[in-house]
């Protein structure tokens, strides 16, 4: 079970490089050079204190309103491979958010159970072709199905984040050097 403490942290660099390589991704494939599918998500559950910046990219859902939006949070990242989790400083509201995702995720998407293999050749491949459409729908299933998330929390918050990346346009959106010129102020 996971707890606290168990929570697997990720630095701003690292964060940095994952974004970095979702743009180029997303600017292949506007290019026609391959497909692309977002596998980041980053929520930042700051509440007043959201001000001065943000990641790009990020989703703010204050952590006063993470427990009526965690089911909804839940399916809207099921796709997702990797979620990050933050705060300003990740030491209280960036970790306990990240703890009730994977909690929720957990009771809303158990493990599923493996795939059934046809008993038979007909059952597989179908005595009128019929095979190929089950084949179909089984891998269109298969697509709508949660994939292993590697949840994540953002080491020293935005904090850290801004004081690495705040004025790189390409990873901070509405960053504000003078609200942060005397650091973090809450």
């Amino acid at each position: 079970m996971t707890t606290i403490g168990s929570l697997q942290r990720l630095s701003a660099t690292s964060l940095s490089k994952l974004i970095l390589a979702e743009q180029a991704s997303t600017a292949a494939a506007a290019a026609g050079t391959e497909n692309s599918r977002s596998t980041l998500a980053i929520i930042d559950v700051r509440d007043d204190d959201y001000i001065g910046g943000h990641i790009k990219g990020s989703q703010n859902v204050p952590s006063h309103k993470l427990d009526a939006m965690l089911p909804t949070l839940v399916r809207q990242l099921q796709d997702k491979e990797t979620v990050v989790f933050h705060c300003a400083l990740s030491q209280q509201r960036g970790p306990s958010a990240a703890l009730r995702y994977i909690r929720e995720r957990d009771r809303l998407m158990p493990k599923e159970v493996e795939t059934k293999l046809a008993a038979t050749v007909e059952e597989a491949v179908g005595a009128d072709g019929e095979g190929e459409v089950k084949k179909k729908q089984r891998e269109e299933e298969e697509k709508k199905k949660p994939v292993d998330q590697k949840v994540f929390v953002l080491d020293r918050g935005f904090v850290g984040w801004q004081e690495a990346f705040g004025l790189d346009e390409r990873l901070t959106e509405g960053y504000s050097k003078e609200l942060w010129r005397d650091g973090y102020w809450m």
